[in-house]
């Protein structure tokens, strides 16, 4: 191969890696998706909040209950698309450069792929808690097996999070350990 080819080759590639690292910005757009998302929760929160405001007397102290579940459900998921716009965009498009901000939230200086992943199931667990916790207090309107496989759904989102915290822990275990650095 002469010189010219080499050279050639080189700024191909060089090229290439700069696409393909520029190609993460194609995600911002899913992020503002997003971000119109939570406008649409907040929304729906006003909503239902008024409902409850304005039909207390009516409802009684379980539909006061299950309305007030629903709206921290609505929070929660709120929440989760907090995490995954602010912690996904730091992690995968470009940094946010808010170091000095004083309302930097506490999670975002050490968030990273693993960390948003039991993050973001610790979420879903919760969201699936506040739906299952809906449903045992409006059991004698269920069907069974509707309770029944919302609890098996519970039961699966707990022993993912539970599998992948074992694994994000083996997996740092073993980076630590080809370091030299782990604590034997």
């Amino acid at each position: 191969m002469n010189e010219q080819s080499t050279a050639r080759r080189t700024s191909y590639l060089s090229i290439m890696s700069q696409m393909i690292f520029m190609s993460r910005w194609l995600q911002a757009p899913l992020y503002l998706g997003l971000i119109i998302a939570q406008g649409v929760y907040v929304y729906h929160f006003m909503v239902e909040l008024t409902h409850l405001v304005t039909g207390a007397n009516e409802l009684g102290e379980t539909g006061i209950m299950l309305m007030v579940l629903g709206l921290i459900d609505v929070v929660m998921i709120a929440n989760l698309l907090i995490m995954v716009i602010i912690g996904g965009y730091e992690t995968f498009v470009s940094r946010l450069n808010i170091k000095e901000h004083p309302d930097q939230p506490e999670w975002l200086s050490h968030v990273n792929a693993a960390t948003m992943k039991i993050k973001l199931a610790m979420a879903l667990i919760g969201i699936s808690s506040i739906h299952l916790l809906k449903t045992f207090i409006n059991a004698d309107q269920m069907e069974f097996n509707t309770i029944m496989w919302q609890t098996i759904i519970h039961m699966a989102f707990l022993l993912s999070a539970v599998a992948m915290a074992y694994t994000d822990r083996i997996m740092t275990r073993t980076i630590l350990e080809a370091h030299g650095k782990a604590e034997h």
